[in-house]
Order: structure tokens, then C-alpha cells, then sequence
């Protein structure tokens, strides 16, 4: 099975990093939810992993990662709006915000 990375993104925001590698991807219908609060994430695969006969079983690992990294960002309010992971180790990536500039001169000499 070649790796494969499975990707939990806030409800109501936009994917933040780069998505799974894949043509397609595929919502699935699975969300998952921070036990404390309101909080919800929706799961994003690639569509020939998310459509294959055993799934179920393979994203189980990748799923209980997620949950727990969810579980962990409830300390921190939710800043952090997607979570990717291949199945060793989470990535959070975290919005990063605008530099403001300071305005040209009036007049150049």
C-alpha cells in the first residue's frame, strides 16, 4: 500500500495547507468532533483511497490521530483549522496573518 494521508479541516474555514496528493479528493461523511465543545472537523482523502474495498480498516490508525490531535487543540481554542496526517505524525498548519506594510512616501526625490 503506497502512503497515504488523510486530512481534517475545521467546518466553516478553508484548507489552510496543501491537501492530501491526489487528482481527486473525496469528503467523506464522517466528521469528527472535539468532546468538549462544538467543534467539528470534516475528513478529506484522496477518492481511489476513500473508495477502496477496505478503507474502513486502513484510515482507522489515521482517524484515531486525528481525533487526538483535535482533543489536544481544544486547550489552544481551535486556532489550529487543519490537521493533516500520513500516519506516524500530525500536522498542524496554523493560518498565518498578514504583514501590514508601511505606506510609500508622498513624494520621491
Amino acid at each position: 500500500m503506497p502512503h497515504q494521508h488523510l486530512a481534517a479541516i475545521k467546518l466553516g474555514t478553508d484548507p489552510v495547507g496543501p491537501l492530501p496528493p491526489a487528482s481527486f479528493h473525496r469528503t467523506l461523511d464522517t466528521w469528527l468532533y472535539c468532546p468538549k465543545c462544538e467543534a467539528a472537523y470534516s475528513l478529506v482523502a484522496p477518492y481511489d483511497w476513500a473508495t477502496d474495498r477496505f478503507f474502513a480498516d486502513d484510515s482507522r490508525r489515521f482517524i484515531v490521530l486525528l481525533q487526538r490531535a483535535i482533543n489536544r487543540g481544544h486547550g489552544a481554542g481551535h486556532r489550529v483549522t487543519h490537521f493533516d496526517t500520513n500516519g506516524v505524525a500530525v500536522t498542524a498548519h496554523t493560518r498565518t496573518e498578514p504583514i501590514e506594510l508601511p505606506l510609500p512616501p508622498r513624494h520621491i526625490m
